[in-house]
């Protein structure tokens, strides 16, 4: 996730400079042909045409940025949930080592999810924080985060049976693990349920087919300045239609993406603190981009 104040048009130009390069070029062409060639170019309606499609990719950035928004909101829901867990493990079980193993656990299930759906190997990170055991709960099942989750609820059950706690303070911890179980489905189907096609297909037909009438319609009005006047033209639109498509995958590990390690980072540090042990600091952001 870009953060700051700063303008970031040089992110912009990075992104759509393979097509602003080939507009560019088209602009020059039309200008040349219309410079030196006896033909009158049609009038044609590309203020009306602009307006529809100025609208039409409008509509799919917002769709697209609702995904985004929502990714972050269960993510926040997941943080809001490993805090509380963490808590109940604490003062419900402060005797043995469940309470301790919970909240390793429930540091190792947020980054395997981080993992999980950015197609990326969690063992490394679920080695680091619960050891061998939580290696070999979470290769129980292929759902890394899901098996991990099982594991809390397992060590919750033994508790019970050893009499740690009570049928009501276990209830209460199934209640926080199906808030996790909630908030993982949610950014698991955000992740495997892409727009649908049109909403893909659509706006990058129309928007380039604008792209390449727009010059035939201000060659008249601009003439040598067309080139410039139709490619910042385009560029705006291009741009809506990139930043549309960055924002469908909150989670494809791009600049534009949910910060999962970041958050990560601070399920980690608090979790850890509760249990009095030595936690890492924040993660910064490198480059103007929170990770």
């Amino acid at each position: 996730m870009i953060v700051g104040a700063r303008p970031r048009l040089e992110q912009i130009i990075v992104e759509i400079w393979k097509p602003l390069t080939m507009l560019f070029v088209w602009d020059v062409l039309v200008t040349v042909f219309h410079r030196y060639m006896p033909v009158k170019e049609p009038q044609l309606p590309v203020a009306l045409f602009g307006t529809a499609i100025a609208l039409f990719l409008g509509f799919r950035t917002n769709a697209a940025y609702a995904r985004w928004w929502e990714a972050r909101t269960l993510w926040g829901a997941l943080i809001n949930a490993s805090r509380s867990i963490a808590r109940m493990a604490r003062n419900l079980i402060p005797s043995g080592p469940e309470a301790e193993a919970i909240i390793l656990r429930q540091i190792a299930l947020a980054h395997a999810l981080r993992c999980r759906l950015r197609g990326q190997d969690p063992f490394e990170d679920i080695e680091r924080l619960g050891g061998k055991a939580a290696v070999e709960a979470a290769s129980r099942g292929s759902n890394r985060p899901n098996a991990l989750l099982e594991d809390i609820s397992r060590i919750v059950s033994g508790a019970r049976g050893e009499g740690k706690i009570d049928t009501v303070q276990q209830g209460m911890f199934e209640r926080v693990m199906m808030d996790i179980a909630n908030a993982q489905g949610g950014m698991e189907r955000i992740k495997n349920t892409p727009l649908p096609n049109g909403f893909e297909f659509m706006p990058n037909l129309f928007t380039r087919l604008f792209c390449v009438l727009l010059p035939i319609s201000l060659v008249e009005t601009l003439d040598l300045f067309t080139p410039i006047g139709s490619t910042l033209i385009g560029m705006i639109f291009l741009a809506a239609l990139r930043i549309g498509h960055d924002l469908t995958d909150p989670f494809a590990n791009t600049v534009h993406d949910v910060p999962l390690s970041t958050m990560c980072r601070t399920i980690e540090i608090d979790l850890l603190e509760a249990i009095e042990r030595e936690a890492p600091p924040p993660m910064p952001p490198v480059h103007g981009t929170q990770w």
